[in-house]
């Protein structure tokens, strides 16, 4: 309720005290009957906020002051303090209370104006709905041709009086009403998700107590260009060693995909025990399953959102393929080539003279481990750098001759030659 006094007048002191609150009028101001009173009130309109209660009570609340106050034959300095307050008292903008202003001078009231759309009248009730409903949800939701003509067979064959009204359905309508909720309850069933079990390798991360024989592996897709897929590459690295064997195929089906497998893991200089992957069916099928127990060799997979499992390939996935090979387009035709270039150059250098960083763990002061990276070995050093890693290599392998391979060639003189061949292989490509 606005503050009222009973002077003609309103004392401007009267009104300082409200000037942080919102009131809510009751539009119940009768006691104020002057423009000059207005002329007051206006003037705190800075300090007084007020709102009404309900959109009609508003608009008769200002057909009433328009017509105690004569505004239509006021001059127009008292117009203006007449309009000022009856903006300041219903929180409408100055267009609104014109809109309203000349709907009083044209029907001499102001009124809440009703929605005026048409209405279509509703022929399908709701049992025909229903009933439309359950004829589809029994035929197996058929097309809409399907559904008339079965309504119409209904009604015309068998005398069914309830498909009186749907008999002449069209078609059209016959989609309208299936977006209908009536329709959309009758036919909605519910079933739980049923999760995907697949037996194939085990769901954890590998634990390689130092030795190596633990593989990450990925693939890394080559793009796609005018909907031809690109080539493949297939990359295993090891846990403790980071000895990485990278391969290339033309795709990741089990046609491609087993017999490279099968030639890669062969390249590693020790034995394999774990083969480690993410959830991609490339990997988790029969056919890899297969051979990896003709191997002996355990298959894990990562777990659910544990992002580390995988993590040591996916950086190798950016740091050795995608830096050598990049992102862009190459055709499957390729493969054998590029199979060519990692088996003679690449695989040689990542694993004989490219240097890699090794953590060092330590506990701090909270208990928490933490890694730092502070030692770089090739992953040749370090797996010749394993305490009695003759029980980890194989049969033909020793540590004479991994020592003879890296003494080969110099680090720089590995580096030239496989740009300069990886320079022709982009030229060919």
């Amino acid at each position: 309720m606005i503050p009222t006094q009973k002077e003609p007048v309103i004392a401007p002191s009267v009104l300082v005290s409200y000037h942080i609150r919102t009131m809510t009028m009751d539009m119940n101001d009768n006691q104020i009957m002057s423009v000059a009173q207005l002329t007051e009130l206006v003037k705190l309109g800075n300090c007084v906020k007020f709102k009404g209660c309900k959109k009609k009570e508003t608009y008769e609340w200002i057909g009433r002051t328009l017509g105690r106050f004569r505004y239509g034959s006021e001059s127009k300095k008292n117009k203006g303090i007449i309009k000022k307050y009856i903006v300041l008292m219903t929180g409408y903008s100055d267009e609104q209370i014109d809109k309203l202003i000349k709907r009083k001078k044209d029907t001499g009231r102001v009124f809440l104006l009703e929605r005026t759309q048409y209405k279509f009248p509703t022929y399908y009730e709701a049992k025909d709905v229903v009933l439309l409903a359950d004829t589809s949800a029994a035929c197996n939701h058929p097309n809409g041709k399907a559904m008339k003509a079965m309504m119409k067979g209904m009604h015309d064959i068998y005398k069914d009086d309830r498909f009186e009204k749907l008999r002449n359905i069209s078609v059209s309508h016959f989609y309208n009403l299936r977006k209908t909720g009536i329709f959309k309850s009758r036919i909605l069933n519910y079933t739980k998700t049923k999760p995907v079990k697949i037996n194939i390798g085990e769901r954890r991360k590998p634990c390689p107590y130092g030795k190596p024989g633990f593989l990450r592996v990925d693939s890394v897709h080559q793009g796609d260009l005018d909907k031809e897929k690109g080539v493949y590459h297939i990359n295993l690295v090891d846990e403790i060693t980071q000895w990485e064997i990278v391969g290339c195929v033309e795709g990741i089906s089990e046609r491609f995909l087993a017999p490279l497998l099968e030639d890669l893991l062969q390249l590693f200089p020790f034995i394999i025990l774990g083969f480690h992957t993410d959830n991609g069916k490339e990997y988790i099928n029969q056919v890899v399953a297969v051979l990896l127990n003709k191997l002996n060799i355990r298959q894990t997979k990562s777990r659910s959102r544990r992002t580390n499992d995988n993590a040591l390939v996916e950086s190798k996935n950016g740091a050795v393929v995608r830096k050598h090979l990049g992102y862009a387009h190459i055709p499957k035709k390729h493969a054998k080539e590029i199979n060519s270039f990692y088996r003679m150059y690449l695989n040689p250098y990542l694993n004989f003279h490219r240097y890699c960083a090794f953590p060092t763990e330590y506990v701090d002061s909270r208990g928490k481990i933490k890694k730092s990276y502070e030692t770089y070995m090739t992953p040749c050093q370090k797996l010749l750098s394993i305490e009695n890693v003759e029980q980890c290599l194989k049969p033909d392998i020793s540590k004479e001759f991994l020592l003879q391979e890296q003494m080969k060639t110099p680090h720089v003189d590995a580096a030239e030659k496989l740009q300069k061949a990886k320079l022709k292989l982009f030229n060919r490509i």
